[in-house]
């Protein structure tokens, strides 16, 4: 289990960062900052899960709450938060260098996810890896809307977690958005469940973030 989990705040950059640090036991001196999606919050259950997976394997991770979620606690994000969002990751991962003294990871579920990987491609040398989970690939029952543009200048390896019954974007679809990326990609599916991972069901809470995680570490 993890050694500590608190309510964490950093004022000193604006935008500001706000969310929950797990502290493992034995760390690896590694770090993964998570958030969440469009919609959500930081205590959303399938970041809970996974951070406790990650912190038992001895990574410290940072759930934050997107700038746009502490400016307003329900509700989407508005036409011009993303740049704002972007902004608060990026200060959130300069937080984390702070704390640690290893690698620190970037993830992100749905436009969470999106906006990790778009802060990354404008500055590649952020973090040392990316855990996108659900990528929004383009509305539902729209898929001429790719939202692939920045994918071409993504140089930040990236492991990829997605429904098959994603309406954001089918398999093959997301297969073909990866080859657009220079980076090292890996897409790990998860069979029969939708947008949200399959999270509201009691045993997709148990298997998912073990998988997950060791599908990360393998892969980076």
């Amino acid at each position: 289990m993890p050694a500590s989990i608190r309510v964490f705040a950093d004022d000193s950059a604006e935008p500001r960062v706000r969310g929950f640090l797990h502290q493992p036991e034995t760390p690896t001196g590694h770090a993964l900052v998570l958030t969440h999606g469009a919609g959500s919050i930081a205590a959303a259950p399938l970041l809970v899960a996974l951070a406790d997976a990650f912190t038992t394997a001895g990574f410290t991770v940072l759930r934050c709450d997107l700038p746009y979620r502490q400016s307003r606690p329900y509700g989407p994000p508005g036409p011009g938060d993303a740049a704002r969002d972007r902004a608060g990751l990026s200060n959130a991962i300069t937080t984390m260098k702070k704390i640690i003294s290893g690698r620190v990871f970037l993830g992100g579920h749905s436009y969470g996810g999106r906006q990790a990987s778009m802060l990354c491609a404008e500055q590649p040398e952020l973090v040392s890896g990316l855990l996108l989970l659900s990528y929004p690939l383009h509305p539902p029952r729209k898929p001429d809307q790719l939202r692939t543009q920045h994918l071409f200048n993504l140089h930040v390896p990236a492991l990829f977690v997605h429904g098959t019954r994603d309406p954001f974007g089918s398999l093959a679809e997301m297969e073909s958005a990866l080859k657009l990326i220079p980076a090292k990609t890996r897409l790990l599916s998860v069979e029969g469940v939708g947008h949200d991972l399959g999270f509201k069901v009691k045993a997709r809470r148990q298997d998912l973030p073990q998988e997950v995680l060791k599908e990360f570490i393998s892969f980076l």
